[in-house]
């Protein structure tokens, strides 16, 4: 599979409301952090997250967590 593009080398730090968010994984989206269907053809596909409280959350910038969709610090991590 193709690395997904890195739109942004931080989180998207957001507080949200309770409901079902799809991340975008492929970082194609116009929408980000959120899926607008730019991944077709792509071989990635949205990864879709239910919030069940009100709550802020930290959505990956960089596509290279190991947490998805959350961030974990990769972006911070120097490549080698």
């Amino acid at each position: 599979m193709v690395n997904p593009e890195s739109p942004k080398d931080s989180p998207y730090v957001m507080e949200l409301e309770p409901g079902n968010y799809a991340w975008c994984s492929c970082g194609k989206s116009a929408k980000q952090p959120f899926c607008d269907g730019g991944h077709r053809d792509s071989g990635f596909l949205p990864v879709v997250q239910r919030i069940e409280e009100k709550t802020t959350v930290a959505w990956c910038g960089c596509k290279k967590t190991a947490g998805a969709p959350f961030c974990d610090g990769s972006h911070s991590k120097q490549e080698e």
